[in-house]
């Protein structure tokens, strides 16, 4: 049971999903074009606007909201339980993970500790959600998010990390649709070629 709610189901919301024992899953293209594709059905069946996110090699960082029916907690329990079935299956079955049986220890260890006995666990159970109720906070998180690629060492600018909005804020291209925050960008953190 989580400890953290989504206070406002249609509301803007900054999210963390982990992976358990912050495993670094998301170092295969593979892995993370998972979570891409399952974000992009969210956002075109279940009314998943994206604002900003980074995919980061074991969490994920998004700002989002519902803007039809289906409440927030409900997509992200949907997305979480998809993507941890499909990446599961890819890390068992697809013959290429060289940590697999590491990956697989980790991931049972969890699930044999959750209620239900499950197999694998592989999401933490927590989203720490943070409801954004005002332009300077949604300009820090998006700030944040978008710095993380570059804090890490994974890339000089922000906007060169494919796996993030940045380049969406910078270029208006990216791996996946987001509806842009018209925001300066002094107020997020960062200026691009700085």
């Amino acid at each position: 049971m989580s400890r953290y709610k989504i206070l406002d189901q249609h509301g803007l919301n900054f999210v963390t999903l982990t992976v358990v024992d912050w495993v670094d899953v998301f170092i295969r293209k593979s892995y993370k074009d998972i979570l891409l594709d399952s974000l992009r059905h969210c956002q075109k069946e279940k009314g998943l606007v994206v604002y900003a996110y980074v995919i980061m090699s074991s969490h994920i960082h998004l700002i989002v909201e519902a803007s039809g029916s289906i409440p927030l907690s409900d997509i992200l329990r949907d997305f979480k339980k998809f993507t941890a079935k499909t990446i599961l299956h890819e890390i068992e079955h697809g013959g290429y993970e060289s940590r697999r049986e590491w990956m697989l220890h980790r991931f049972a260890y969890h699930g044999k500790n959750v209620a239900g006995n499950r197999k694998y666990q592989f999401w933490q159970s927590d989203n720490h959600p943070i409801v954004l109720y005002t332009l300077p906070v949604l300009a820090q998180k998006i700030g944040y998010i978008h710095l993380n690629p570059v804090k890490e060492g994974s890339v000089l600018e922000a906007e060169h990390f494919p796996y993030s909005s940045a380049s969406n804020y910078m270029t208006e291209t990216g791996l996946l649709d987001v509806a842009v925050v018209d925001l300066p960008m002094s107020w997020v953190g960062y200026v691009p070629g700085t």
